[in-house]
């Protein structure tokens, strides 16, 4: 079992940036793929990006890609993304999801089924 923890987030402008970040406590977090995704009111889950559990491949969604980076810390059980030149459009909750070692591929990473631990997520807001 791994639990996972999402923090940071908040309000920002359009423009701004935050930082969110996923601790993992339980099993050794970097035997695993870690994606992130955010849900808006009334519209559906959304994949934003992912890593392996090497740090070695990263996949992001176009709707980021060039503004969100995803890294980790595997020393410090830690899968942070960083959010630049953050819109309106942005704001969701944003939670973290792992992935049994290798489950994770540019075919599935974007599919909340393939991962099969989850947080609670963290409310980003930006305002306009």
């Amino acid at each position: 079992q791994v639990q996972l923890v999402e923090s940071g987030g908040g309000l920002v402008q359009a423009g701004g940036s935050l930082r969110l970040s996923c601790a993992a406590s339980g099993r050794p977090f970097s035997t695993y793929d870690v994606g992130w995704f955010r849900q808006a009111p009334g519209k559906e889950r959304e994949f934003v990006a992912a890593i392996s559990w090497s740090g070695g491949t990263t996949y992001y969604s176009d709707a980021v890609k060039g503004r969100f980076t995803i890294s980790r810390d595997n020393a410090k059980n830690t899968v942070s993304v960083q959010l630049n030149n953050l819109q309106p459009e942005d704001t969701a909750v944003y939670s973290c999801a792992a992935a049994k070692p290798f489950g994770i591929t540019n075919y599935n990473c974007g599919v909340p089924g393939s991962y099969d631990y989850w947080g609670r997520g963290r409310q980003v807001t930006v305002s306009s």
